[in-house]
């Protein structure tokens, strides 16, 4: 059963958030972005030389980070929630966070048939972030993600 998207909020809000809240948007747009299959929100969320390291995998620059990972994840039924984000504002451009994840996977279509197999992932992230001087958004410049463990069907990946 695959229902209709939801649409998603501009990667820009308005009033224009500032600070630490500015900081952690990056983050969510991030985590919507797979959830909603939303590319472009996945591209504002990320610089264009980003890198992404999931588990020791890591993608080098914005492209990357859509083919080997945002293709396949953003097309199953998944929700990600944040948890724990905690900023260290460098200067005026820079900042770093840490925060902790869950998140949910099916296969896409098996997600509200309530007898799928999911997967779900408990991880800790670790944020590098630079403010873009052409849009004014916090962007993430590196992503770690470490996963500390796993419930459910990894196969949910290859399908």
């Amino acid at each position: 059963m695959s229902l209709p998207s939801l649409p998603s909020l501009p990667a820009t809000l308005t009033p224009a958030l500032s600070g630490r809240d500015a900081i952690a948007d990056a983050i969510y747009r991030c985590v919507e972005s797979f959830d909603r299959c939303d590319v472009d929100l996945c591209k504002s969320a990320f610089t264009s030389d980003a890198i992404f390291d999931l588990n020791g995998n890591a993608m080098e620059g914005i492209q990357a980070i859509i083919d080997q990972c945002f293709a396949s994840v953003s097309k199953m039924d998944t929700t990600h929630h944040i948890t724990g984000i905690r900023i260290n504002i460098l200067d005026d451009s820079k900042a770093q966070a840490t925060c902790s994840a869950l998140a949910q996977h099916f296969t896409s279509g098996e997600g509200l048939k309530g007898d799928g197999v999911p997967i779900l992932v408990g991880s800790v992230y670790w944020i590098d972030f630079t403010k873009d001087s052409e849009d004014g958004l916090w962007k993430i410049k590196k992503l770690i993600l470490k996963s500390h463990w796993a419930q459910g069907d990894w196969g949910v990946f290859s399908k």
